[in-house]
């Protein structure tokens, strides 16, 4: 499978007067396609830091992020959010529905910001929020869902239009547990299915059930890398 995200070796600086904080240091994994990944580690570990660099928010103080091959830190802004808009998808802890617009058309909205949302996209819209669960659901405003309900939403819009990345910032974290199970699940086949390279921050370390690798940061920098599933299991475990 081809590498989706390739991270060589980033580190981010932040400098306040003498003062110098090394939020990320020398962080270096790669995503490939199909593939999801959990993000974890206390706060201050610099967890979301990376994860706003992945979705071209931050420029690496050194090294290189690239998606599919191309380069954030060499793109111009404008070149980057076009980029983000098109290629990488995004959930958040607070989902950032619009309140006033409906559930399809709070999904169709990256549609309509890419210039795509036409007959086929309405209809993608329609049955991807279907898959989700919330196919009798559609003309709900935000406010007439609940939260596992409105997350779910919030991943449907992450991945209506076909991203290459999907990126997750505690996507469960104002939802009980079994909700919490419910959306990540869903989450993780998705990306299984539609050959996405996903990427999730979390707290909560029993999720990590359903992804194929794990990261465990601690001061900026990678503390152990999980692949095997047998050691991910125990990962948790011991959590």
């Amino acid at each position: 499978m081809e590498n989706i995200i390739v991270a060589e070796a980033v580190s981010k600086v932040y400098r306040t007067g003498s003062m110098v904080v090394k939020a990320v240091d020398q962080f270096s994994f790669d995503v490939k396609a199909g593939e999801f990944v959990a993000l974890v580690g206390p706060s201050g570990s610099g967890k979301t830091t990376m994860l706003a660099m992945l979705a071209a928010l931050l420029r690496p103080t050194e090294g290189r992020v690239l998606i599919d091959g191309n380069d954030l830190g060499t793109m111009k802004e404008n070149e980057r959010v076009r980029f983000r808009r098109e290629r990488i998808g995004f959930t958040f802890q607070s989902n950032n529905l619009v309140p006033y617009l409906t559930v399809q058309e709070n999904v169709e909205l990256m549609l309509r910001m890419n210039g795509r949302l036409d007959k086929a996209g309405r209809e993608w819209t329609k049955e991807l929020l279907t898959r989700l669960g919330l196919g009798e659901r559609l003309r709900n405003l935000p406010n007439q869902l609940s939260g596992g309900q409105r997350q779910r939403v919030a991943i449907a819009r992450s991945l209506i239009h076909n991203p290459s990345v999907v990126l997750a910032d505690e996507p469960t974290a104002n939802l009980d547990s079994e909700r919490a199970y419910q959306v990540v699940k869903i989450f993780s086949d998705l990306i299984h299915e539609q050959n996405k390279a996903g990427i999730m921050v979390t707290h909560d370390l029993r999720l990590c059930i359903y992804v194929d690798k794990v990261i465990q940061m601690m001061d900026g920098k990678i503390e152990r890398l999980m692949t095997d599933r047998r050691e991910i299991d125990d990962f948790i475990a011991c959590a």
